[in-house]
């Protein structure tokens, strides 16, 4: 039998499918008169006119009334909250085994094909089942490596496999030499210089692997202050050999459409890292919201997490986390300030400039 709620719970219902809400998932269910598909809140598909919906509590309900499921979102499948918790003992089985579990190990935990468990896991954490693994080598290392006697021990006790393997990751995940972060990161040479912009000031910082930093603002004490900050225990020096990299930046601000190759030195969770390349991928004078971007991601529930992930992206303009607005359209907060987000947006909307 079709319930027609009070307007009150439509309105509410309505608003949880147009965010894909997976916290619905399980008080309600939706159908699509104009595809006799019925779907969870949550399901990814287009969405359809709010005119030609219909509601049921449950799937039995949407069945009698001659709806089938969706293909996509599988709304006869197991609830949320069980998918959310086998992934959960997942995550804490690879934190307790000494050496990373291999897909397989994993999948026969589960009691799922290798497929559909990266596809759920990458789902409900947003990153893969080895780069999670890969995340808790990175905690574990940088805790052994505080106390351990020498790096080799603390690259064992880490779960990696062999030293070879350990010297030649271990400047990747740490951002470092592993000698110097046994140091607290002392011996690191980071160069920096600050200029002016379109924007006000900029400063690119620059450590032995790539552009490490690049920060917006007004004066250049508060930038440099900024940048010992993010790198208290580095020895950050001002350098003029930097002139080609900022000018870079600049003309990046200035002409957005123009592609610039600059040599990263990307440091970050694995989950991060997915974010800030995500957001590469969207094309100058286009924009998404926290939602959509996680959407393209391929995990869905992890708006906030993307949000958390945007707020940390310490490369200003060439990672354009100033793409990223509100669901409606209005701007959103912007580490460097919303007037300069505003000016950045404007800047693309204006298209590719004639040579």
């Amino acid at each position: 039998m079709i319930h027609t709620p009070p307007d009150s719970l439509t309105r509410q219902r309505l608003q949880q499918i147009q965010a894909r809400d997976a916290a619905a998932d399980g008080s309600f269910i939706y159908a699509v008169i104009t595809t006799g598909v019925y779907c969870r809140p949550s399901c990814p598909s287009r969405h359809a006119r709010a005119e030609n919906l219909r509601f049921f509590d449950n799937t039995t309900e949407a069945r009698a009334a001659g709806f089938r499921p969706c293909l996509r979102c599988k709304p006869d499948g197991e609830p949320n909250a069980e998918r959310q918790a086998r992934v959960t003992r997942l995550c804490r089985l690879i934190e307790q085994a000494e050496q990373a579990p291999t897909l397989q190990q994993l999948a026969e935990a589960a009691g799922l094909s290798r497929w559909h468990l990266q596809r759920e896991f990458r789902r409900e954490t947003g990153v893969t089942p080895k780069e999670y693994a890969r995340a808790v080598r990175q905690k574990r290392l940088h805790q052994q490596l505080a106390d351990a006697p020498t790096a080799t021990n603390a690259a064992f006790a880490a779960g990696f496999g062999s030293t070879s393997h350990f010297y030649a990751e271990a400047p990747g995940e740490l951002g470092m030499p592993a000698a110097d972060y046994r140091q607290g990161g002392a011996r690191q040479q980071i160069a920096f210089a600050t200029g002016p912009c379109p924007l006000g000031r900029v400063l690119v910082a620059r450590s032995a692997q790539g552009i490490c930093s690049i920060l917006l603002g007004d004066d250049d004490n508060l930038l440099e202050a900024d940048l010992r900050a993010r790198f208290p225990k580095a020895q950050c020096t001002p350098d003029t050999g930097l002139g080609n990299q900022l000018s870079a930046v600049v003309a990046l601000i200035e002409s957005p459409h123009q592609a610039q190759q600059l040599p990263l030195d990307v440091r970050g969770t694995a989950f991060q890292r997915r974010v800030w390349h995500a957001l590469q991928a969207i094309p100058p004078g286009q924009t998404r919201s926290y939602a959509e971007l996680a959407e393209a991601m391929g995990s869905p529930s992890a708006a906030r997490a993307v949000a958390g992930a945007c707020a940390a992206n310490p490369l200003a303009i060439v990672v354009p986390c100033h793409r990223i607005v509100r669901s409606d359209g209005s701007l959103s907060g912007y580490r460097w300030g919303v007037e300069r987000k505003r000016a950045l947006l404007q800047r693309e909307a204006q298209g590719p400039k004639d040579d």
